[in-house]
């Protein structure tokens, strides 16, 4: 089934992500501090994941001729609603967990919270089918 190949995908790209996340956000965090490196790190994971699943993940849905800037800020606009999962359970993982890795695993833990959200916004939003002619 097609979907569930490109779940999987999505799935693995997402894992490349969480590991661009957690690096820029412990060599940020220093100057920035654990929220405002975050959002640098999120930027960084998205952009990441968004070259990933146009490549891999959905590059059989991909339209000749579309503006590439479009559909990358596009990507970003849909991946607001598991954004804010995302932050959001990064934020309750810092207050509840504490220790070396609490980031880290704040960051796991959003990434899984937004991932449904973020595959359908994609596959359906971004990644559109190409017409048929």
């Amino acid at each position: 089934m097609k979907i569930g190949r490109e779940f999987l995908s999505f799935a693995l790209v997402g894992v490349i992500g969480l590991v661009v996340d957690v690096v820029v956000l412990y060599l940020l965090a220093p100057w920035l501090g654990w929220y405002a490196a975050r959002v640098f790190s999120f930027l960084a994971a998205a952009t990441t994941t968004w070259a990933f699943n146009r490549r891999y993940t959905f590059a059989s849905r991909i339209a000749a001729g579309g503006s590439i800037w479009r559909e990358y800020l596009g990507y970003l606009a849909t991946m607001a609603a598991g954004a804010v999962l995302n932050y959001g359970a990064y934020v309750l993982t810092l207050h509840w967990v504490e220790g070396r890795w609490a980031a880290a695993l704040g960051v796991a833990i959003g990434s899984m919270a937004g991932m449904g959200a973020n595959f359908l916004s994609a596959r359906y939003l971004v990644f559109r089918s190409k017409p048929s002619p």
